[in-house]
């Protein structure tokens, strides 16, 4: 096994359980401690985990944005879930944006019973599932392609939404959380996500439940920017109380 691909199963393991000690990662890929000291070593330099005694944590503030192969993995039933509920939210006709997030390319996969859609989106992931399509308007923004992540960035990526106007736009995040807002991994992402929402009537965030009471490094945008919170799971009490408080509607599995 390539160092690359142990070091994208640990990302995935650590997504997943929150922390890993180096000495079970050692007898589950048979390589010494050592080897794996290096690995967390190499996902910490990159800003994806923070090494702790005996073993490592997920730096859930990280700036680095997780492999794209990664992050697809992450949480695959919920994601479905959210995008089976945004389905209903998008009628025929409508201009939409979507975003980069691996939870989109799950909106795109189910958009498809759709007869005619306008899609606009900086997913090369949502670009290639959409290809297919007929009798749709599917609109790449262009941009920078940073390695790693099948999204487009950058000043022409930006520029090319601020060009177009969309009834609604779906996107998620790497936090929401009552104090800090809607947050990310890094500027280039929420500044695109920020580009979105300025040219959308109505925004709907598309998280999974894990993201809440989570704060990452950049904010996209405070709550008086969204529009829909659409989940996989009910949030809490204090959660459900707080969004219709900022007049802002939830839509999740328990309240079809």
């Amino acid at each position: 096994m390539l160092a690359a691909e142990r070091r994208n199963l640990i990302l995935e393991k650590i997504q997943e359980e929150k922390t890993v000690l180096v000495g079970a990662l050692s007898r589950e890929y048979e390589v010494s401690e050592e080897t794996i000291r290096r690995d967390l070593e190499k996902l910490e330099e990159e800003g994806h985990v923070v090494k702790s005694y005996g073993g490592a944590t997920l730096n859930e503030a990280g700036i680095m944005e997780l492999p794209y192969n990664v992050r697809r993995r992450v949480n695959p039933a919920g994601k479905q879930r959210i995008a089976e509920l945004v389905c209903r939210q998008i009628e025929e006709n409508d201009h939409i944006f979507l975003d980069a997030s691996t939870t989109s390319v799950f909106i795109a996969r189910n958009l498809k019973q759709k007869e005619h859609l306008t899609v606009i989106t900086n997913s090369i992931e949502n670009l290639l599932e959409l290809s297919q399509v007929t009798g749709w308007d599917i609109i790449s923004t262009g941009g920078l392609l940073k390695a790693g992540t099948m999204s487009l960035f950058g000043r022409k990526a930006a520029e090319t939404i601020g060009a177009y106007h969309a009834e609604k736009v779906f996107l998620s995040c790497k936090g929401i959380s009552m104090e800090q807002g809607i947050t990310d991994g890094n500027d280039e992402t929420a500044g695109i996500k920020q580009a979105m929402i300025a040219s959308a009537d109505r925004v709907f965030l598309a998280v999974d439940h894990t993201k809440f009471d989570k704060t990452a490094f950049s904010q996209i945008c405070g709550f008086q920017g969204i529009h829909t919170v659409i989940t996989d799971k009910e949030p809490e009490r204090r959660w459900r109380e707080f969004l219709e408080g900022n007049g802002i509607g939830l839509i999740c599995p328990e309240k079809r």
